[in-house]
């Protein structure tokens, strides 16, 4: 019995567990061992020239209790192989990461009838939660990106207008009001800035340049960007000519680039990032690096943003891995394989007004 992590062929039939038409049940194999090992010390017993007397001495005793203990220790060895597979598949199950989807248990022709159905029941519930865990972080995400356009178009329909009005206005009063001059081009300058923070926000909630010129040209607006709101540099590797994705792998590519260079200019003291993004073995490959001073060692639980990339991972089926050196530095590794980034994947972006 070990652990697999392809992932299973559905909830209702497992190809990885293979019931083999001989195979019998533990309770049966358990009272095959004991029949063998009693059965062996009967006849041992009947062709050994040992004998009891009437009182029983005390080598009769010894060779009695040196008998029994060599019994129940060849019966102990051979009760431990037969339940060996269940022990297996109980240090599996307590293995078994829901971070990492697609583990399953796999079980051979040696393993006994109850320990295939405990396997086929265990890999039958991984199945559902799987199924389920997508399902709902799928709505959650989708209802979070509709959330998070609705709040964008606000700010800049409602707030940004707002501001854009004060600005005009104040500038109108420092022609007819020459006295107050100062304070008001004091009032605009702030009024501008409030204005580029908001314009900033709403940026950052939902990104503009993704749904009108792709993955790659939005990827370069979020590094500019980022270089402008801190003392670090970012060196970009964007391939072009990529395969076409799913938009809503585009959307989970970009966030995880923007979570992971957040990260790494506002915790990590890095002074250089880099963002790469291309092909890679059967697949897309985002890799987003710093030389700050990495995660704290030990590794402590994760953060809610770490936790989010992980879960838009598993949204699309991709892989997602967070090294840190010991010598300083991040490393983000999201790999999308070719048969989650086409055009099949599901659409989050149709379930978003």
């Amino acid at each position: 019995m070990k652990l697999s992590s392809r992932p299973a062929a559905g909830p209702a039939k497992h190809p990885l567990i293979s019931r083999h038409p001989a195979q019998v049940s533990t309770l049966w194999r358990v009272f095959t061992v004991n029949t063998l090992v009693f059965g062996t010390a009967v006849f041992v017993l009947i062709v050994s020239p040992a004998t009891i007397s009437d009182p029983t001495t005390f080598t009769e005793v010894a060779v009695v209790a040196v008998g029994l203990l060599v019994t129940l220790a060849v019966d102990l060895v051979l009760l431990a192989v037969v339940l060996a597979p269940l022990r297996k598949l109980a240090a599996l199950m307590a293995d078994i990461d829901p971070m990492r989807p697609g583990q399953r248990a796999l079980a051979g022709n040696w393993a006994s009838s109850e320990t295939i159905a405990v396997a086929q029941a265990l890999n039958t519930m991984l199945d559902r939660i799987e199924t389920e865990r997508r399902e709902s972080a799928h709505r959650a995400l989708a209802a979070q990106e509709s959330e998070r356009l609705r709040i964008a178009r606000e700010l800049h329909d409602e707030v940004g207008q707002t501001l854009t009005a004060v600005a005009l206005r104040a500038e109108r009063a420092v022609g007819e009001l020459p006295a107050q001059a100062p304070a008001l081009r004091e009032i605009v300058d702030t009024v501008h800035r409030s204005l580029d923070d908001v314009r900033r926000i709403a940026r950052e909630l939902r990104p503009e340049a993704l749904d009108d010129l792709g993955l790659v040209d939005a990827l370069i607006s979020l590094c500019l960007r980022m270089e402008r709101q801190g003392a670090v540099l970012v060196l970009r590797e964007l391939a072009g000519g990529l395969p076409p994705l799913s938009s809503e792998v585009e959307l989970v590519i970009y966030r995880v680039a923007q979570e992971a260079l957040t990260n790494a200019l506002r915790h990590s003291g890095a002074s250089q990032v880099r963002v790469a993004l291309g092909p890679a073995a059967e697949g897309i490959a985002l890799t987003i690096a710093d030389n700050g001073r990495g995660l704290p060692r030990p590794m402590p639980a994760e953060t809610s943003g770490l936790a989010g990339m992980r879960e838009r991972a598993i949204l699309i089926g991709a892989a997602l891995e967070i090294v840190s050196s010991p010598d300083g530095g991040v490393e983000v590794h999201l790999r999308v394989a070719s048969k989650e980034a086409g055009e099949d994947a599901p659409e989050m972006r149709q379930t978003t007004p």
